[in-house]
């Protein structure tokens, strides 16, 4: 099992279009993904279930994901994350 606290860092958090990217990373990989914030825990592969995090800039979200292509699906993730989503804030 891997487990990481990642920082959200984009000015706008995670809002739908910032979702629909997490999802469709996450989506690559049969582990099983989820996503924690202030002890709520939600499906990684579930785009309203993330967006039911409202997760906004500031906020730590702990990942866990267990399953045969946890690092990378690890991996693929802060990436996407700490690289803001692929936006300019």
């Amino acid at each position: 099992m891997q487990e990481k606290e990642l920082l959200i860092i984009n000015k706008l958090g995670l809002h739908a279009r910032a979702a629909a990217k997490l999802i469709n990373v996450t989506a690559r990989f049969s582990s099983d993904i989820s996503l924690e914030k202030d002890g709520r825990a939600v499906d990684g592969k579930s785009i309203m279930s993330v967006m039911m995090l409202a997760a906004s800039k500031g906020t730590t979200l702990t990942v866990k994901i267990t399953g045969s292509d946890e690092e990378s699906a690890m991996f693929a993730i802060e990436e996407l994350i700490n690289n803001r989503f692929d936006e300019d804030e």
